[in-house]
């Protein structure tokens, strides 16, 4: 019999968050029960079944091995929790247990499909009221995204989902204007930037896409910042995608990372630290530049042109993201789930 699978959720106190997180673990016992292997799935906080309390049980049933794959998307351990110190205080209960750790979900090919999915039905016509207008008719060039992710106090993971919307929309995105990027906490530009920077590349309609694994808090936050844009801009089609959600798709990439690391093709994590089993790692250094004058670098001055310009733009589009945020997020955070700005990180279902 192979070792069990351990799915590890950060924990959250959304309800509709938790009963999709234990849909998606039944699920997965019903694909892994004919390896055979069981399946359990705890939280690090926040809600039930504890991590512990799955672990315990599955010690209890004679099983000291087990592969554990963090449900998430990116390596932020703010975010997820400490996984290898809560595991490290549960071989200090039970003492014979050993684990492998798993690699997070994302970019994997199979996650953007399942993005395409969502953002195709998102982008499909909704029904119209009956009018002698006939319909405005918006095409793919008058069509932007912005692909959401929760933000991080470490450039590292903000910079991942960065990445992520980049091959989103070179592979499954390309006739589309733009796809953009946003958060919803911790970094920049929030969800109401995202939607104004489409809107000035001339975009009709924008399409705000979770980078998010299952609904609840997290996911009404974003739809209602969406929403109270969208309520300022009467002239722009403001659409909102589902979540990646409890679906065979996610199913097989978690189960990919449960024979990957079955397999010993990922490293002990015993051995390196959290961010380097997750597979992100740190920004190189910048090397240092020697300026140069004109009369010893003839041919410079373009460059150098260019590169203030990139600075002035810069240099605007944060102003124009701090008024964004500062004027349609502050009435949005005072009053809605006023508990996920509470901690140091954004609670979130996985």
């Amino acid at each position: 019999m192979k070792p069990p699978l351990l799915l590890i959720g950060h924990g959250t106190h959304d309800e509709t968050g938790v009963a999709e997180f234990g849909r998606f673990v039944h699920r997965l016992r019903c694909r892994l029960d004919g390896l055979p292997a069981e399946v359990s799935g705890g939280f690090i906080t926040n809600a039930r079944p504890a991590l512990g309390d799955s672990i315990a049980s599955l010690v209890a049933r004679g099983h000291h091995h087990l592969i554990a794959v963090p449900l998430s998307l990116t390596g932020d351990r703010q975010a997820l929790g400490d996984v290898p110190g809560t595991m490290a205080l549960e071989q200090e209960r039970h003492p014979t247990l050993e684990y492998d750790l798993g690699r997070p979900l994302g970019p994997d090919p199979r996650v953007l499909r399942l993005l395409a999915e969502r953002l195709a039905d998102a982008r499909a016509e909704m029904p119209r009221l009956v009018t002698d207008e006939p319909p405005e008719l918006i095409g793919p060039a008058e069509t932007a995204v912005v692909l959401v992710g929760h933000g991080s106090a470490d450039p590292a993971v903000n910079a991942e989902v960065h990445r992520v919307s980049r091959l989103f929309w070179e592979t499954h995105a390309g006739e589309l204007l733009t796809v953009e990027t946003a958060y919803v906490s911790h970094s920049r530009p929030g969800v109401p930037g995202g939607l104004e920077r489409c809107r000035r590349l001339g975009a009709k309609r924008v399409i705000v896409l979770p980078y998010v694994l299952f609904a609840g808090a997290v996911l009404e936050r974003i739809w209602a910042q969406a929403l109270a844009y969208a309520a300022n801009h009467e002239g722009l089609d403001v659409r909102c995608a589902e979540v990646i959600g409890d679906c065979e798709g996610l199913a097989d990439v978690v189960i990919d990372r449960y024979e990957e690391a079955l397999a010993g093709t990922g490293e002990p994590p015993a051995r390196h630290g959290y961010q380097s089993v997750l597979g992100i790692q740190p920004p190189p250094r910048p090397e240092p530049r020697l300026a140069l004058s004109p009369a010893l670098a003839p041919g410079i001055d373009v460059e150098l042109d260019g590169e203030l310009d990139g600075e002035l733009d810069a240099e605007l589009d944060a102003e124009l993201d701090a008024e964004l945020d500062a004027g349609l997020n502050a009435g949005l955070d005072g009053g809605l789930d006023a508990g996920i700005d509470a901690g140091p990180g954004v609670p979130s279902a996985v």
